[in-house]
């Protein structure tokens, strides 16, 4: 039973993506991590600070969890995103002309459902064929270097947890690529 989980919801600008990590192991974890993509899923088109603030108050008599969320908006070109805890999110550029190549978003130190800290979300303009992946911390944080930008999104998840999972947790590796405004 894995206490990691992820959320892709369309929403009605764009997309809501969201990977969570329950804390600990076994069946509390991932009943904290069940309960926080219900609310999720339930409440797609909320801000994403409402989302994890409504979030960080239904957990409250679980484990609680450590999530990355990003909604991606279609329609201005950009992806907002928070995280709290350990769950990573990497931006990774399709273009070599736009710098930086590669943005991790900013990970706040706390606890959604316990010690929650001040939310700030970050912005990144988004290009065609950017790439954002998200782990959770069963994989090693080096695994940015290894990644091959022209493989399809199975096979850069797929490699990512045969080349750097840790294997002493459960680890997630969801890869999303922006394919920019519908014409």
């Amino acid at each position: 039973m894995s206490g990691d989980l992820h959320l892709v919801r369309p929403r009605n600008d764009g997309a809501l993506v969201v990977v969570v990590d329950g804390l600990g192991h076994g069946k509390e974890a991932a009943e904290a991590a069940k309960k926080a993509i219900e609310i999720l899923d339930a409440n797609p088109e909320e801000s994403i600070i409402s989302l994890v603030r409504r979030c960080h108050d239904m957990l409250k008599a679980t484990r609680g969890v450590a999530m990355t969320i990003a909604l991606f908006n279609s329609r201005e070109n950009t992806v907002t995103a928070l995280g709290i805890g350990n769950v990573e999110a990497t931006l990774l550029r399709a273009n070599p002309d736009v710098n930086p190549q590669h943005e991790g978003v900013l990970l706040r130190g706390g606890v959604v459902g316990y010690q929650l800290p001040a939310l700030r979300a970050s912005v990144f303009p988004l290009y065609p064929g950017d790439l954002m992946v998200f782990t959770t911390d069963g994989i090693q944080s080096d695994f940015i270097e290894k990644i091959n930008f022209a493989d399809p999104l199975q096979r850069v998840v797929e490699r990512t947890l045969d080349q750097n999972s840790r294997g002493i947790d459960d680890a997630l590796v969801l890869a999303i690529r922006y394919r920019g405004t519908p014409p």
